[in-house]
């Protein structure tokens, strides 16, 4: 297998395993979790260390995974007390135990090399060197083949438990009315972000584990308020995102994570600004509109209430509307254009008139 295939491949093994998890961590408004995990392994990988006397794999992935169900289970216990919140329970135990892991290493480890800016920013160039062997077959690199285990037990536990996460999510008292468990699902759900965050860990490092955890699905979010949708679009904003950041490193030679990362950032922003129906600018444009609407319904009942009375002709002079509504002319502009636009009156001169239509919609915002 080529190092090009192998980086891409573990790339969007990565990013698929973790898009799965980021779903329900952003509906249930747990972001943060991921990045709490990733900082909190550092004592599990140090007594994987220490079991297995040396620097192993499956020690190291195992210890890692109970250190970050550790923080789950305390950042939940400080929470469940009433005393801390939860945003602020998860500050305080993950650097609490992430401390604990640096003061190991350095009492006791000092001799050890830990390369920094490998675990934060992570060396996916290098994971196509460290193949997985079967026999006297190499099978490509170890990350992807750890990601896509992953990413096929999220997949099934997604699938198999999905109508109960789904209602556990939005509505935990009817989750239990049904029969349910919250504390299950949200400890199965969270042990399998430990062990995805891990993993992910160890693939790309603690940065570009948490944006792929996080990024992906708060993006979805912005598209679509389908849960399966929304699912469905973070897999494919993720592997993308995984595979265009690849090639936009390799164009430029820069950091592959970094710029995954980067990649990441920039279609969450635009999306963020362009999104059809919660972008900023579409945002915008709702606004305008309704503000023109509204501008157009106050017109039509000023004409209603002077419609037949002995100064309708000059009340619906436009520049008597001016200064009677006390509107500055591009104001006075838009309402007449939308007013025109939706059928509501016709312009004679300077002389505006309602419409039937403009009739009933004076008569109906009169008995709102």
């Amino acid at each position: 297998m080529s190092v090009v295939l192998g980086i891409a491949l573990v790339a969007v093994a990565t990013s698929s395993a973790c898009a799965l998890c980021g779903v329900f961590l952003v509906l249930r408004r747990l972001a943060m979790m991921a990045d709490a995990i990733s900082h909190s392994i550092l004592p599990g990988l140090v007594a994987g260390y220490v079991l297995a006397q040396g620097p192993n794999l499956l020690t190291g992935f195992v210890g890692a995974a109970a250190s970050g169900l550790l923080t789950v289970v305390l950042v939940e216990a400080l929470t469940k007390s009433r005393r801390v919140k939860e945003d602020a329970a998860i500050g305080i135990v993950f650097p609490a135990l992430f401390a604990l892991g640096v003061f190991l290493v350095t009492k006791f480890f000092d001799n050890l090399h830990l390369d920094a800016d490998a675990i934060l920013f992570g060396v996916i160039e290098y994971s196509p060197f460290d193949e997985f062997k079967l026999g006297s077959l190499m099978l490509g690199p170890k990350s992807f083949w750890v990601m896509l285990g992953l990413f096929v037990v999220n997949a099934m536990f997604m699938t198999t438990f999905f109508k109960e996460l789904k209602v556990s999510t939005f509505d935990p008292e009817l989750s239990k009315a049904l029969g349910f468990s919250p504390s299950l699902i949200h400890y199965s759900l969270m042990a399998l972000v430990a062990v995805t965050t891990v993993g992910a860990f160890s693939a790309v490092g603690a940065i570009l584990a948490v944006a792929l955890i996080i990024v992906p699905a708060v993006t979805a979010s912005l598209l679509t308020y389908r849960l399966k949708q929304m699912v469905a679009i973070s897999l494919v904003i993720g592997a993308t995102c995984g595979l265009v950041g690849f090639w936009l490193a390799t164009l430029v030679d820069v950091s592959i994570s970094g710029m995954i990362a980067t990649t990441l950032g920039a279609v969450f922003l635009l999306v963020f600004l362009f999104a059809p129906n919660r972008g900023v600018v579409a945002q915008i444009i709702r606004r305008r509109r309704q503000s023109a609407r509204f501008l157009a319904e106050m017109l039509a009942v000023h004409l209603d209430s002077h419609e037949g009375t002995s100064d309708e002709d000059e009340e619906s002079r436009i520049g008597h509307l001016i200064t009677e509504m006390e509107w500055a002319e591009p104001q006075a502009d838009a309402a007449i254009a939308t007013s025109t636009n939706l059928g509501w009156i016709v312009q004679t001169g300077d002389r505006l008139q309602l419409t039937s239509e403009g009739r009933r919609i004076a008569q109906s915002v009169r008995n709102r």
